[in-house]
């Protein structure tokens, strides 16, 4: 069975420790991985993840470009193995969007992740909104979801934007609302152009809280992710190994679900 990895940070080596530490500190976690694609690489070998969705969080606005090539040029050096999804910032006018938006599909990267929180500014927030508009339809967006401590990503945000993008491919990380789960499943359920990721989920719900998540949201929009440089792969397989699903939601969620999502044409 093949595995791929949905939600995966990576950092240039000369600022990985530090990028990874402050990750921790932001969540109050201690880390597993120092974020190094090195070490990445190392622990994909050890637990057999073949596919890995890499991006990062641009906290400036003048560290977009900069982000964006260095995702492109990680991409090009893994021999197929990274998936690349760029950053913008919401500090961005519409015409610097626009542009970084052209420039990223030119270069092959597939998608953009944003992570409210990091970057302060609500998901559903009228500027916010102008560049959903830009994005429309030409790239799906990986969306942060969910924090106790901030209002910015919460699953009612998360649920205006889908509804006022249609046509618009999102992923709710962390089944649609880290660290209140029940809420935002029940919010989130039933929306057509809202996928999921699992990660920095499972070591805080139960398999049977999984199980039920997963069925509310539907098999065939939940995919499975690390959240490196946060957890451990190994860990991550062996806590999804307790949820009671079949073989065939299995491999939807272990890599089948991406691969349709991205269009891999993985066999």
């Amino acid at each position: 069975m093949h595995i791929f990895d949905s939600h995966v940070h990576i950092y240039p080596d000369k600022i990985a420790a530090k990028a990874a530490h402050n990750v921790g500190e932001f969540y109050g976690i201690e880390m597993d991985f120092d974020g190094k694609i090195s070490t990445l690489l190392e622990d994909c070998r050890e637990s057999g993840i073949e596919k890995c969705l890499v991006h990062s969080v641009a906290t400036t606005h003048d560290q977009v470009p900069k982000i964006n090539d260095f995702i492109k040029a990680s991409v090009d050096s893994s021999n197929g193995k990274f998936i690349g999804f760029c950053t913008l910032h919401p500090s961005m006018s519409a015409k610097e969007v626009e542009a970084e938006i052209d420039r990223v599909i030119s270069l092959g990267l597939q998608g953009v992740k944003l992570h409210p929180d990091c970057q302060k500014f609500a998901i559903d927030d009228p500027h916010a909104m102008e560049i959903y508009e830009i994005i429309d339809g030409r790239l799906p967006i990986l969306f942060h979801t969910g924090d106790y401590r901030y209002d910015f990503s919460n699953a009612e945000r998360l649920r205006a934007v889908a509804r006022r993008f249609p046509r618009q491919k999102m992923i709710g990380a962390h089944f649609g609302g880290y660290s209140d789960w029940d809420h935002a499943v029940k919010v989130l359920a039933g929306l057509d152009n809202v996928w999921y990721d699992e990660s920095s989920s499972l070591a805080f719900i139960t398999p049977d809280e999984a199980k039920k998540y997963i069925n509310a949201l539907g098999e065939d929009r939940v995919f499975f992710g690390t959240d490196y440089p946060m957890w451990r792969a190994k860990d991550e397989l062996a806590l999804f190994d307790k949820i009671d699903l079949t073989d065939e939601q299995r491999e939807k969620i272990l890599w089948k679900n991406l691969n349709e999502f991205l269009d891999l044409g993985v066999e």
